[in-house]
């Protein structure tokens, strides 16, 4: 795993070993981001992080500054260090939906990978939180199972599918 284009292209990303972690593979990182275009200046919010990887993809590519949240932020925190991200990226240690729940800024692109199997269960709660965290214009980006994606109650504005994934991006009108 490495990191696609931008200022860190070529750089090596770490993952741990076994299941818990499943990083967005390079093929449809780099499909996400060319669907997303450019994103230099943006702040972004990257909730069930795992390694940081997309993050730091958006990071490589000129974003401002990301914060990256995870329960187990080991793999994502140690990227950011090996990669000295620390200036412009934050990693936090904590469950997403209890994180979205606290007062705090919004962003404008919110990347979103939770865990496949629980994809069902966090649809409508995540639904009503994102919104709250997202910037008017911004853009919501999920990554769930093809066979049972995550459910926003919003009109994808690109939707791609790679093996058994499906990547959703949402576009937040202006208010």
């Amino acid at each position: 795993m490495r990191v696609i284009a931008g200022e860190l292209r070529g750089r090596p990303l770490a993952a741990p070993a076994g299941e818990e972690v499943r990083p967005t593979s390079d093929r449809a990182r780099e499909a996400l981001f060319s669907m997303l275009g450019d994103v230099s200046g943006l702040e972004v919010l990257d909730l069930y992080a795992g390694t940081g990887a997309l993050a730091i993809e958006a990071l490589s590519r000129g974003a401002a500054e990301a914060v990256l949240v995870d329960v187990r932020p080991e793999a994502a925190a140690a990227n950011v260090a090996a990669l000295r991200l620390e200036d412009r990226a934050t990693v936090v240690g904590e469950d997403a939906l209890r994180y979205l729940r606290r007062p705090g800024p919004q962003f404008d692109l919110i990347l979103c990978d939770p865990p496949y199997r629980l994809a069902a269960r966090l649809g409508s709660d995540l639904a009503q939180l994102l919104r709250s965290r997202i910037r008017p214009g911004g853009r919501i980006v999920v990554e769930s199972a093809a066979r049972g994606p995550l459910e926003l109650g919003l009109e994808p504005w690109r939707e791609r599918r790679y093996g058994e994934a499906i990547l959703r991006i949402y576009r937040v009108n202006e208010q």
